[in-house]
């Protein structure tokens, strides 16, 4: 299923991935790929596993393809997504050779890459990309065994995007990355809001809802669930939660009809 929202496509690819088209045909990916989630080996339990219809999916259609944190780095997904003229948006310190998956390095990979900060604001093209620190707290519960967060400050971001959306209008859109709910978030002008929802090593669904509500985007379209057994999570009553709080809500999901 793909959700329509001001003029804007966007479909969940699994996993962190998202895929958003605007009404020109601008393309942009967020962290695709990983366990298998382009190549319909995701949730392998599930008769709808992996991207819709389970179909091997390498559109190389992008003209955007941006990168949170070494965790989402997968080259062959870049590769599957990319046109041949995308631009990759990359996290300053995200470091392929240091990553413990076969993964290429960014100077192999055939397209133009520009590396942010979590404070960053560029244009590309008709898109504006602004960069979010994205983290967890180290002293909320999102810690390993050693009292160390997942995801320690520094490590990655999460983007806040404009794209043309319906009529001229901008559409806005945030998708935090693997981060806790961060001071600052908030106050963000949000049209569509793309939370992780999965627990574990990010926001769970009540922080995400808890979020949704102070945020007030148009619509909530959350992702970062059910990948595997920790990220396993109830969507349905997050979408019920954030509807009680007024916040419109969404789920892009897989069936077997």
């Amino acid at each position: 299923m793909t959700v329509r929202h001001d003029g804007l496509l966007a479909t969940w690819l699994g996993y962190a991935g998202l895929r958003l088209e605007s009404p020109d045909g601008t393309v942009v990916y967020a962290d695709p790929g990983r366990y298998g989630t382009l190549t319909g080996e995701w949730r392998p339990d599930s008769p709808d596993a992996g991207h819709p219809d389970a179909r091997d999916y390498r559109p190389e259609d992008g003209d955007l393809v941006l990168v949170t944190h070494d965790h989402h780095y997968d080259s062959d997904a870049i590769r599957r997504v990319a046109g041949d003229d995308a631009t990759l948006v990359v996290y300053e310190a995200v470091y392929p050779p240091k990553i413990d998956r076969d993964v290429e390095d960014l100077r192999d990979l055939p397209y133009e890459f520009v590396r942010v900060d979590e404070a960053d604001d560029r244009l590309f093209g008709d898109v504006i990309v602004r960069s979010v620190a994205g983290y967890n707290d180290p002293d909320g519960p999102h810690t390993d065994a050693s009292g160390d967060p997942y995801h320690p400050e520094g490590f990655g971001v999460g983007y806040h995007l404009t794209l043309p959306g319906r009529g001229g209008e901008d559409v806005t859109v945030f998708w935090p990355g693997d981060s806790d709910a961060l001071p600052g978030h908030a106050e963000l002008d949000v049209s569509l809001f793309c939370p992780p929802i999965g627990g574990s090593f990010t926001m769970d669904r009540h922080e995400a809802a808890a979020l949704a509500e102070e945020m007030d985007p148009d619509l909530v379209l959350p992702v970062h669930y059910d990948t595997f057994a920790a990220l396993e999570t109830d969507s349905g009553a997050f979408a019920a939660d954030v509807a009680e709080r007024g916040v419109p809500v969404v789920l892009d999901e897989r069936t077997d009809e």
